[in-house]
């Protein structure tokens, strides 16, 4: 019976263990940095290009704030939804969809997590890639990796 009882005492802490250190990397507090050297576009509003973090608002994953590091006025809340990456990255990194000179942030994903956070395609980008569809185009992928 003590036998019994220390092996689901020890399953539990290994358990919590395992989960524990994922999630502290996806707590609030957690940013991630990064030089961003072109003007982008995130949920229909424009930022100018720089330096720039982006956090979890709450406990929850959804929602995402990006802001410049040296001009506090431009920051912006945002939703996103959860998408796998094809390998758990080593650093972390922010892709960006590009039609012409107009840049759009996609996907964010942080280092040493398989899931990564995608933005929801504003209207401005779906009519640019209706545009880019007529003229069986796509658009270009753009990944800058994060301090």
């Amino acid at each position: 019976m003590k036998l019994q009882i220390l092996g689901t005492l020890a399953t539990g802490v290994l358990l919590a263990l395992m989960t524990a250190a994922p999630a502290r990397a996806q707590m609030p507090g957690t940013a991630v940095r990064v030089t961003i050297p072109f003007d982008f576009i995130v949920s229909g509003k424009t930022l100018p290009a720089g330096n720039y973090e982006i956090r979890r608002i709450t406990d929850s994953p959804e929602g995402l704030i990006i802001r410049n590091v040296t001009d506090k006025r431009d920051h912006l809340m945002f939703q996103t939804e959860a998408v796998q990456a094809k390998k758990i990255p080593r650093r972390s990194e922010m892709f960006f969809h590009r039609y012409g000179d107009t840049y759009f942030l996609s996907e964010v994903f942080t280092a040493g997590d398989q899931t990564g956070r995608e933005l929801l395609t504003s209207r401005a980008e779906r009519r640019l890639e209706y545009e880019a569809a007529k003229n069986e185009t796509k658009p270009e992928i753009v990944a800058l990796a994060a301090d």
